[in-house]
């Protein structure tokens, strides 16, 4: 059979950002990837040294909109190791209710986006009406649905007194057994399993000699999160468990993402029992010396890292960062290869890729 090459984007009502692909076909067959890069750079590595430390931490929100609080989470304690800051107990307590309530909202969002490629309406609507509570949660305690605004230097900006508490704890009420309902649906209804199950495979070998992270390499068994392997803030102090599942497949990084979002929902219930009184951050605002760091925070695409040099300004010399998708694009080549066009967008989707903080 004759093989063509057919364009796929940079806009393309299935996929989110744009992206831009050629296929090497045979028929409808996949047989090659060409991804092509770019398409939203905004030279956000080289605006981050023209700003100072407290202007970045707003910018730095500002990188990815789903994994917005991870990252002035991840720059703030390469700040603090630097500085030799200590954050409150409190506060840490506080950083991981803000990344828990996010990774919920940005998994139920993907998976959503999922159903919505199949042709599942109803589903769709009913996974996104589920996390609009969420949005009304970050709007009530964080003023704002998407960029949150709770990290400061030393600490975080807002408190949760016991009126919040009760408020947070009566929405996770409502989102619990809405969650369950929506895993039921994935883990059994014929029109998503027969769709994504044996679709996109990628095998264990595989995503650890491409050193994939995240969900993506979850869903094929590699058994790492930074909240486990390297713990930050106080994750040793609460019960969690890392999810994976063994096939690799479309279906099993939606699951992946589900079991995920019912462990956050527990972690924010641990977070707000075990929560310590006393101040949420530092006083005042601190002198950064010079010197140089690496941080990094499991954000809900995967392994976040921030490297930061300084050198004795209110400004940052260097400031680099990996984020979670740059190592999972280069997975489709093998994800994509012999299925179909039409797996085309529930693939891409699968990686849950971030366009702009990739290409920064």
């Amino acid at each position: 059979m004759t093989r063509y090459q057919m364009p796929v984007g940079p806009l393309h009502v299935a996929l989110e950002e744009p992206m831009y692909f050629k296929l090497d076909l045979e028929g409808e067959t996949i047989k090659g990837l060409h991804i092509s890069a770019g398409h939203v750079h905004r030279g956000m590595e080289y605006l981050v040294m023209k700003r100072n430390f407290y202007q970045n931490i707003t910018l730095t929100e500002r990188i990815c909109s789903l994994c917005s609080n991870s990252h002035p989470t991840t720059f703030c304690m390469a700040l603090e190791e630097i500085a030799g800051i200590e954050v409150p107990p409190r506060g840490h307590y506080l950083r991981v209710i803000a990344d828990e309530i996010k990774r919920v909202a940005s998994n139920l969002f993907n998976v959503g986006i999922m159903a919505h490629i199949i042709g599942f309406t109803s589903l769709f609507m009913h996974v996104l009406e589920t996390r609009e509570i969420v949005q009304d949660i970050k709007e009530t305690l964080y003023g704002n649905r998407m960029d949150l605004g709770a990290n400061c230097i030393g600490g975080v900006k807002y408190n949760l007194d016991a009126k919040r508490i009760a408020y947070l704890i009566t929405r996770l009420n409502e989102i619990e057994p809405a969650v369950a309902e929506i895993h039921q649906i994935y883990s059994t209804h014929r029109s998503i399993l027969s769709r994504t199950r044996g679709v996109g495979v990628l095998p264990l070998t595989i995503a650890r000699e491409y050193g994939l992270i995240g969900p993506v390499a979850r869903a094929s068994g590699v058994e790492y999160d930074v909240r486990a392997k390297t713990p930050y803030a106080i994750y040793p102090e609460l019960d969690f468990t890392t999810m994976t599942r063994p096939d690799g497949d479309v279906w099993s990084r939606a699951m992946v993402r589900l079991d995920e979002v019912q462990m956050a929902i527990k972690l924010i219930r641990q977070c707000l029992t075990q929560l310590p009184d006393g101040p949420v951050a530092i006083v005042g605002m601190p002198t950064i010396p010079a010197g140089e760091a690496v941080a990094k925070t499991e954000a809900p695409r995967g392994e976040l890292i921030y490297y930061l040099r300084t050198n004795g300004t209110d400004m940052p010399e260097r400031m680099k960062w990996r984020v979670p998708s740059y190592p999972n694009w280069d997975a489709l080549h093998v994800m994509m290869r012999d299925n179909t066009v039409a797996d085309v967008a529930l693939i891409v989707n699968s990686i849950d890729p971030c366009i702009s903080c990739t290409e920064r």
